[in-house]
């Protein structure tokens, strides 16, 4: 499991905004910025690409916990820049710290938990 996974593995995505990420059509809210549902899957992304490498083959990685704060809305056409940095490993459960920024500044923050899994054992558990 999870070779040579230590705290300070650091993912950094950049993404622009488009309509499909927008509060307006995740139903979030009414307004054409980036959504918190969409920052946040964003988060969760970059995390889980973050320790894809280190992982043995056929484990991958669930998202079990956010904590998270949208700070500033986003308009469409922006780039958001999000970074993962793995804080801490205790034996399968990953906490990260998140951070999204755009242009102007700091647009979202917080923590990210994850759980390495055999992606074969969680696939047989959910199709019961």
């Amino acid at each position: 499991m999870s070779k040579g996974l230590i705290p300070g593995v650091t993912l950094t995505v950049v993404k622009k905004v488009t309509t499909q990420d927008t509060a307006a059509v995740y139903g979030s809210g009414l307004h054409n910025v980036l959504s918190t549902p969409a920052m946040i899957a964003l988060m969760e992304g970059t995390s889980m690409k973050a320790v894809e490498s280190y992982l043995d083959n056929g484990e991958g990685t669930v998202g079990t916990e956010v904590n998270i704060k949208h700070l500033k809305a986003t308009p469409v056409g922006m780039d958001v820049t999000c970074t993962a940095v793995l804080e801490k490993v205790d034996d399968r459960r990953l906490t990260f710290r998140v951070e999204a920024f755009d242009s102007e500044g700091k647009i979202g923050e917080g923590m990210h938990e994850r759980f390495i899994i055999d992606n074969e054992r969680f696939t047989k558990k959910i199709n019961i």
